[in-house]
């Protein structure tokens, strides 16, 4: 795998995802939802901070504690393998989990993160 392009922040706080979910901007695939937020004046990184940020959430629709946990270390390590390579810089992203995300097949979870991206305009492809 290629070294990352660009260093990627995280989401926190609560406005901050409803900022990304105001914007009706969305994927939804069988393994996540994917929400998207270009950076303006209202919110954006400090200067100096990462041109990528992402959050992750699961509701309990997910399912009990252990699979919510499952699901969202699944999606922590697919935005991790694919924003910092693939991601347009400059945008705040929130995966949300869905009730097949845990189990859902690891390439399958990482082909439902690609097509969102190349969906919503966001795709590059790394140099190098």
């Amino acid at each position: 795998m290629a070294a990352p392009d660009h260093e990627v922040g995280r989401l926190m706080r609560r406005p901050e995802f409803l900022a990304v979910a105001g914007t009706r901007r969305k994927h939804v695939a069988p393994g996540l939802i994917l929400q998207v937020r270009r950076h303006d004046d209202k919110q954006r990184p400090a200067d100096g901070g990462p041109p990528i940020r992402f959050g992750l959430t699961a509701s309990r629709k997910v399912g009990n504690a252990v699979v919510r946990n499952r699901a969202r270390r699944r999606l922590r390590e697919a935005a991790r393998q694919l924003l910092s390579t693939h991601a347009a810089p400059g945008h705040d992203f929130v995966l949300v989990a869905r009730g097949g995300t845990a189990e859902r097949p690891w390439t399958d979870l990482l082909g439902d993160l690609t097509a969102g991206l190349k969906r919503l305009g966001l795709w590059r492809e790394a140099e190098g």
